[in-house]
């Protein structure tokens, strides 16, 4: 894919990239599928329950019958509802989930665009779903969906800060807002990753980033015991579904992302191991990321909305612009 990246566009470079596309989105809703039921046979080990087993050998298709299930489910809109806003709320929320991904380097070579402004390009896109999420909340004429709205927009806008600011350490030390660069800076052995110097800058991403998810334990804007389901109460079908996929596609960049700015990305831990493909490395690193957020999905319970916007300024954001400067005094000391 690089090679094509700087040429002038041709009907075939076009076939070539939209060829890439579909593969990409077809490997993403795989995921999906499979992220969910994976999600809930490791909750259920964990909780000591069984988990999906009737539907398909080992229940492997519980996901794909549920898939079905919201495709052939009756669309409903409410009566009182924004309809317009209603029905383009759930694209707006799900487009720039996919998009994302497109600036994630599997490979020095697997990358579907080589962006100098990666980083950038990822944080401008996913703010653009809080605005899905809200539209949804509002438009659906329901105060619970628009509670779970408004604290959507105050969650994710509040945790997008001290996301933003944790990766700027790892910008400083690369020089680059290319992630492919991040990764070829972090080459020779894992005490070269990410990880270690920016140990605070990780610790503030994956907890902003979990937050950003809006997933356990901060999954304020759809905590079923006070809000019904939050901002996408009145949903159902395949427009429900929408907001189901961006929240998983989602799941799929954090951990991509994470895998690229902090874990070396296709980068072996040792350097005798670089006989090893690196799309294996990454995937090892991006499927520890996830089991890591379904592991405190199974342990942690919701924090109260109090304590979520206290940590996201209190602490997340202090501790963010702590970590610039002390990556500015490691870099002048280094130099």
């Amino acid at each position: 894919m690089p090679d094509l990246l700087h040429e002038p566009l041709t009907w075939t470079s076009f076939a070539i990239f939209f060829a890439w596309g579909v593969v990409l989105l077809l490997v993403i809703l795989g995921f999906v599928t499979y992220a969910i039921y994976f999600e809930r046979k490791v909750i259920g080990w964990m909780q000591l329950r069984i988990g999906p087993n009737r539907t398909g050998p080992l229940g492997l298709l519980q996901s794909v019958a549920d898939v079905a299930k919201l495709l052939l489910k009756e669309d409903t809109i409410p009566r009182k509802a924004e309809r317009e806003l209603f029905i383009l709320a759930p694209v707006i929320t799900f487009i720039p989930a996919f998009t994302v991904c497109a600036a994630i380097p599997y490979t020095s070579r697997l990358i579907s665009t080589d962006l100098n402004v990666g980083v950038l390009y990822y944080v401008a896109l996913s703010g653009i779903s809080t605005i899905g999420i809200v539209l949804g909340g509002w438009a659906s004429n329901n105060k619970y969906a628009l509670l779970g709205g408004m604290r959507s927009a105050a969650q994710m806008i509040s945790y997008e800060i001290p996301l933003v600011i944790s990766v700027v350490g790892c910008v400083m030390m690369t020089g680059s807002m290319n992630l492919n660069r991040i990764v070829e800076n972090q080459a020779g052995g894992f005490w070269h990753w990410n990880f270690l110097p920016q140990i605070i800058g990780f610790v503030v991403f994956v907890i902003a980033a979990v937050s950003e998810l809006n997933r356990t334990p901060f999954d304020l804007p759809e905590a079923e015991s006070e809000l019904v389901a939050g901002y996408h109460v009145e949903y159902s079908g395949f427009r429900f579904a929408f907001f189901m996929l961006a929240e998983y596609v989602y799941v799929f960049a954090i951990a991509g992302l994470t895998t690229t700015l902090f874990l070396g990305g296709w980068h072996a831990p040792f350097t005798f191991l670089d006989f090893i493909p690196g799309l294996i490395w990454f995937l090892l690193k991006f499927s520890s990321i996830v089991f890591f957020l379904f592991w405190l999905r199974a342990t942690l319970p919701r924090v109260r909305v109090d304590q979520l916007m206290g940590l996201g300024w209190k602490v997340l954001l202090p501790l963010a612009l702590v970590n610039i400067f002390v990556t500015a005094i490691y870099m002048a000391i280094a130099m």
